[in-house]
Order: structure tokens, then sequence, then C-alpha cells
């Protein structure tokens, strides 16, 4: 079995920006794990620094080289990530198959991601994940407070396919694996500054200011180290409202935020014992969703009109200390995180110019976590990972809803969610003969959920987080008007417990410097409560029915997956490609219904089971000493196998049903780039351009709500400058301007294109949507200096 070994971790910016390479596919990446490798030659061309792609994913004792993990990973290092421009997670969704890491856009920052047709389409925070993200090795437990700005990153993983062994639950469609910069030996520091915006979109928002500041290196020569760093964002809005030409009071730009971000590190290397401590401080408001109503704007246009410009509030804490010593002929590692999240947002929901449906929220999170795992690699060819893992997490929600033409009372309700988790795991490559190896895993959870539900519905004020709202008894402000009676229950308390095998089998046969592969893995993403019922007596004459419960059941996901991995002995080819079978038992479904009386209903339920097969492609090829081609495609042909739940909305299980698009599967995905660098002798230009299309895709269950497919088309070049560490970048995204929307949610609030006809796909609701949306063509220039 090969191990990689360590990657010299500093490389100028020259030569590391230009890892720009592969990111459109082959994982051009990696996590710098390696401050004590010695340093290498420079190269003389910046492609040569392609070397070992090295991933932390595995969670073995060292990390691996990508080509030779036995599964679908993309990673991305510091210097691609920089020479890409990615300000957030997001912005790694198009360089790669069958990935989308987009946000929702009804609540900024909260994660809508899928992965292999695995995806959620939800905003609200009792809904987990089933693409789970880490940061420094800590799960972020909920969804909210992901997709924001980054920076100072050493490594993003993105792996795709179950992950339930090595990352536990809600893994189901993959894991994205981030890690932040780690203090250095050396004095180092690198400094940023940016500005972009929609410039060549005549009328169309305003500018985006960025700046940011890092430096770290020794306190105490190889003994204690520091990273310290600073980030500022200021946006000015990309879209223009165009509800501000009629109504004074609005401002004309919409989308406007501001951001900021204070990050320090400490490592106190004490002999064999390594400490390794992290704090992270995020704070950022701005406007609510920029949402379109496509009942009176064209889905292929960026025009909205809205007379709430709303807001949203983020003040998110994290923390992490990781202790890793070297005990025998393996690596003892102990993971403990900590987060605190508080958000709060206003958004218009009927995305028109008139108060129909607003809405305000407030989310209040805290979690604890700890993992400890050891890790042996031996020269009998065993790599063993073997532990236990502890999650507690703290949640409560509240929502405001404001109808006037449905109720003159505001609804208020939501819920609170106390969440224990608890798993041992361990993981085993072992190589039986000379090139094949046999891989297992296995991991028991154990989740308690505890919860307290208020409906949302018309009632006197209250506050979940504040603990006001009453979960027993019956609303008082909702009489019969015949008897006098109240007509429905306030909410309920709960607890619900699930427990649960997750194991993965499979071989990895290694020949040259190529392999092959196949495993079976099973995961599975948690069951849970619905925080948002707007429908208290539908949703009570299913959930109390005989057999029924306030709670749905956990999803689980089989994956029959194949795969190999060919690179040539100097490296100029690399082809990778993975086929897949997944089966998916009681797939849970946010089910959307445009409601007069709510403005929207969502119910969440065990919907169906499903098939989702594809197959992924990747390829690198340097074709000279300063081009690097790229190549990816991903397929994916779904369908429903069984239906548990009327998601035609027909009032009927049929083949209608069957016959729908699961939601979040774009059925292809494909994409090509280019790496070129041009060498001036003392400087050199780096030219990087990418293109991604991702094919139309479902949001909602019942196909009335869709997204767009786009053509991406990015671009950047960057003058790294004969001043060693001074770099000028010119870069754009979105060039074609391709509209993209987080969501495509009916609501009862039509306009001029509203149809009446309530069609799968159509171009036009048969209503109204709330569809927030996502910027469109971005152009920005940055300077960039470091040391």
């Amino acid at each position: 079995m090969k191990i990689a070994q360590s990657l010299p971790r500093h490389l100028r910016l020259g030569k590391l920006a230009l890892l720009v390479t592969t990111a459109a596919l082959l994982p051009v990446a990696a996590q710098a794990q390696d401050a004590e490798a010695p340093a290498q030659e420079e190269s003389t061309s910046a492609l040569d620094a392609i070397n070992e792609i090295l991933v932390t994913g595995t969670k073995t004792k060292d990390a691996e080289n990508v080509q030779d993990v036995p599964l679908a990973v993309t990673a991305f290092n510091a210097g691609t990530l920089e020479a890409f421009k990615i300000r957030d997670i997001s912005g790694l969704s198009f360089q790669a198959p069958s990935v989308s890491l987009d946000q929702v856009g009804t609540s900024r920052g909260t994660a809508n991601f899928s992965v292999r047709g695995l995806g959620i389409n939800s905003s609200i925070p009792s809904i987990d994940p089933t693409v789970g993200v880490f940061v420094d090795g800590v799960y972020l437990g909920i969804n909210g407070g992901v997709v924001f700005d980054l920076f100072d990153l050493d490594s993003v993983e993105v792996l795709r396919g179950p992950q339930g062994v090595l990352f536990g639950r809600n893994v189901t469609g993959g894991a994205v694996v981030i890690n932040t910069g780690n203090p250095t030996e050396d004095f180092r520091g690198k400094f940023r500054a940016a500005v972009d915006g929609p410039a060549l979109d005549n009328g169309r928002g305003g500018p985006n200011y960025t700046v940011s500041g890092v430096i770290s290196g020794p306190i105490v020569e190889d003994v204690l180290l520091f990273k310290l760093g600073a980030y500022y964002n200021k946006d000015e809005g990309y879209f223009r409202n165009l509800a501000a030409d009629t109504i004074p009071t609005l401002s004309r730009n919409h989308g406007k935020a501001e951001t900021k971000i204070l990050r320090g590190a400490l490592e106190a290397r004490l002999g064999a014992l390594t400490l390794l401590g992290k704090l992270d401080y995020f704070e950022s408001d701005g406007d609510g969703p920029s949402a379109q109503n496509r009942g009176f704007f064209d889905r292929n246009t960026y025009d909205l009109a809205i007379d709430n410009p709303g807001g949203y509030a983020n003040e998110i804490w994290t923390g992490s200390l990781t202790a890793t010593m070297d005990i025998g002929a393996g690596t003892l590692t102990n993971v403990f995180g900590w987060r605190k999240y508080d958000a709060t947002t206003d958004g218009d929901i009927d995305a028109t110019p008139r108060f129909l449906f607003h809405s305000e929220t407030e989310t209040a999170q805290e979690q604890f976590s700890n993992e400890l795992r050891y890790a042996i690699s031996t020269e009998s060819g065993l790599d063993l990972t073997f532990g236990g893992f502890w999650f507690d997490q703290n949640l409560a929600y509240t929502e405001q809803r404001a109808l006037p033409l449905a109720s003159p009372l505001q609804f208020f309700g939501g819920g609170r969610q106390d969440h224990e988790v608890l798993g041992v795991f361990a993981n085993a490559q072992y190589e039986v003969i000379n090139g094949l190896s046999v891989i297992a895993g296995i991991r028991w959870n154990q989740e308690t959920k505890d919860a307290a539900v208020t409906y949302v519905r018309p009632r006197p004020a209250c506050s979940v987080v504040d603990g006001t709202c009453p979960t027993s008894g019956r609303n008082p402000v909702l009489l019969n008007p015949v008897t006098g009676a109240t007509t429905e229950n306030n909410g309920f308390t709960d607890r619900v417990r699930f427990r649960n095998v997750s194991p993965k089998l499979g071989l990895q046969y290694e020949f040259g410097d190529s392999q092959v592969y196949g495993h079976w893995s099973r995961g599975f993403r948690s069951g849970g409560y619905n925080f948002r019922i707007t429908n208290a007596n539908a949703f009570e004459q299913i959930a109390l029915a005989p057999g029924g419960t306030v709670a749905f059941d956990e999803e689980k996901v089989d994956t029959y997956e194949v795969g190999g991995k060919f690179q040539t002995a100097d490296g100029v080819f690399t082809f990778n490609i993975a086929g897949y079978i997944t089966k998916i038992d009681n797939m849970q479904r946010e089910v959307n219904q445009s409601s007069p009386t709510a403005g929207v209903a969502q119910s969440i339920f065990n919907t169906a089971n499903a098939s989702i097969n594809g197959i992924e492609a990747e390829m690198r090829l340097r074709a000279t000493d300063a081009l690097i081609l790229t190549a990816n495609i991903g397929v994916i042909d779904a369908e429903y196998t069984e239906i548990l739940f009327d998601i035609s909305g027909d009032g009927q299980i049929n083949g209608r049903d069957l016959a729908l698009s699961l939601p979040r599967v774009p059925p292809v995905t494909v994409g090509a780039g280019l790496v070129h660098e041009l060498d001036l002798g003392s400087s050199n230009i780096l030219t990087r351009v990418n293109y991604q299309y991702r094919d139309t895709a479902a949001y909602t269950d019942d196909n009335f709500g869709w997204l767009n497919d786009i053509h991406q088309l990015e671009a950047n070049v960057t003058w790294n400058t004969p001043i060693e560490g001074l770099s000028f970048s010119v870069y754009g995204r979105n060039l074609l301007d391709q509209v993209q929307e987080g969501g495509d949610t009916q609501v009862p609030f039509g306009g001029p294109l509203s149809t009446g006809l309530r069609q799968p796909f159509a171009d036009r609701p048969a209503a109204g949507t709330f569809s927030p949306l996502l910027r469109g063509r971005n152009v920005g220039v940055e300077a960039l200096f470091e040391f």
C-alpha cells in the first residue's frame, strides 16, 4: 500500500497559485500537514508544483495521495483556492461532477448542499443535511452559517458518496472537509484587497469590497507557534430592487452585507504531544433574501421588486482543540469542538411590492463535540483507525409570520431540541497480497432528540428561543364560530432515539501508478422533528393516526460503487472514473405546498423509496510544460421505486407520483478547463478558464418548483510581478450571466405571468413563487502580497 509523503508546506505564491490547474476536476489540492517536511528546490515552472495531492478525510495515520484513496474525492489546497478566488464554499460548486454546494437563499449562509442527487431544500434548522460539513475536524450541527465568507484555508476536500463509517450520520451524500490555516514555523504574512461586482451590467447593483490579512510565526522557536487573521467585507448589494422606483424609502441596491472575521490559532509542541487550538469569531449582517416572484418576472431575468428589504444578522463563535501524540505504531488524536450560532432573519416571502407575506426568524444553537481516535500504519500493510465520538447540541428556533390578508393576528411558533449523539467506529485496510487490499469498516451510532414544538399558527406573541411559546393545551385564539371551542392544539413534546450500524466492505487493487476499487457502504440520515408546522390539524391527522408519530423517521442509504484511478508514471495524464448505485429507503422530503392561509405549508415526511444510479469521470492532461487541460462529467439516472406519500398533491398515490423527478438531481453535469502559464523571465502570467454545465433539476417534490440549468463560465488572469510575493489579478465568475436561484417555492401570490395551471417544470407558475436569486455575472480585481 502506498503512503504519500507530506508536501512542503510553503511554496511561493507564484508557484502555489498555479495549482489552479486541476480544480475543474481532478483534485488539485491537498492538506498541508507538512510543517516539518524538508524544503524542495523551486520549480522552473509553477505548473511543476503539482506533485502529490494529499487528503486527510480518510483519517489514516498519514495524509494520503488522492490517487491512492479508494473513493471519489476532489480536493483543493490553499494555492488552488487562492487562484480560484474562492470567497465561500459555494464557489466550489462548479469544480467537480455531480456536486452542488449552493446556499438556499431564504436565510443567507444556509447550506443547501447536494452530492450525487442527495440533498435538501430547506432552511428549517431542525432538518439534518445529507452532506456533512466539518471544519478543522468539527462537525457543524446545523446548515445555518455554513456558506459564509472564507479565508486563510489550508484545504477543502469534497468526498462523494456515503462516509458513515468515519464521519457518522448525515453524510449519506458525502462530506465537505474544511481545514483552516495552521501556525507556521517561520514568520510570514499574506494581505489581500479586492473589489468586484456587476461592473458590466448597467443598472444592476454596486461594488463589493474585501480586505484581509494573516500573519503567523514562532513565539518560542520549535515550541510555540501562532497565527492571527482578520477579514472584512462590505457588499453594496448586487441586485436592483425595482420597487424602489415607486417606494422612495427603499434602497435601490439590494443584497447589501457587511462581514467581519477574526481568527487566532496557537500550536504547542511538547515533545511527543502537539496541541493546536483555534478560535474564530464571525459577524455578518445585511439585507434579507433577494427574492424574485416568477408570477411577475421571467425566470431568466434578475428582475425583482419587494417592499420589504428584510435583513439578517449572524454571530458565530467556533473553537477547536486538537491534541495529537505518537504512541507506538500509531497516532492518538483528540479533537474537541465548540460552536455557538445566533441568527435572526427578516424576509419578504411573497416577493412582491405589496405586504402579503413577511417572515422573521430567530435561531440559537450551541454545540459541543469530541472525537478520540487512534490510527496506525504498519509495514505489514495494515492501516487501522478506530475511536469514539460524542456530540451534544441545544437548538431553539422561533418563526414569526405576518399575512395580513389571511389573519389579523401574526403567526408565532417553532421548536426547541436537545440533541445527543454517541458513536464508536473502526476502519481498516489490509494488503493481503501484493497490490490487493481488503477494506472493512463499521460504526455504531446512538442518537437521541428531545423536542418541544409549537405550531406556527395565529396566536399571541411568544418566543421559543426565550421559552415563552406553549407546547401543550389548546390555542385560545382559534375558535369554532358556532361552538366557541378552540379548534387546535398548541403543539407537542416528544423524544425519539435511533440506534443503527453503518458498515463498509470493499476491495482495492493497485498496480503501477493506478488502482481499481469497489465497495458497499451504508449510511443514515437522522430522523427528527419539523420546527415549521403551519397546518396543525392536517399534521396531527397523519401523525396521530394508528401507527403514526410526530417525528419523521431516519433515512437509510446503501451505495455500491466501483471505480478506477489511472495515472501515467510521469504524472502527465490522470483519469479517474467511478460508477455507483444508490438505494434510498424512507426518503425524507420537505413537501412544499402553496397555502392561502399560511403562505407556504412545509411538511416533512418519509415520502418514498428511490434509486439513484450514476457515473462520474475526471481527467487531467499536462499538454505542454505551460498548459494543463482538465475535464469532467457526471451522469445521474434517478427514479422513485415506491411511493409512501402523495407527493404530487393530487390526493392519490399512483403512477403520477412515480413519474416525478427527484428534487436536486441534475441528470448531467459536465465541464472543462485549462490553466496556462506565460513565463516572462522575472515574472509570469497565469491564465485560468473553467466551464461547467449543470442540468435542470426539480426543487420541490411536486416538480412545480425547479432550478434553471446553468452554463457557468469563470476565468481569471494573475500577474506574478517581479516583486517577490506581489501579484495582481483580474477575475470573473458566471461570465455568461446565467440566472441561478437558491430555491423555487410556490406561493399563492401571483401576477401577470401566472397561468393558474399546476404543471411540473412549467416556465410560468400557477400563482407565484419565492425564488431567492444568487449572483449573476461578477467581475473583479485583486492585489495580493505575501512574505
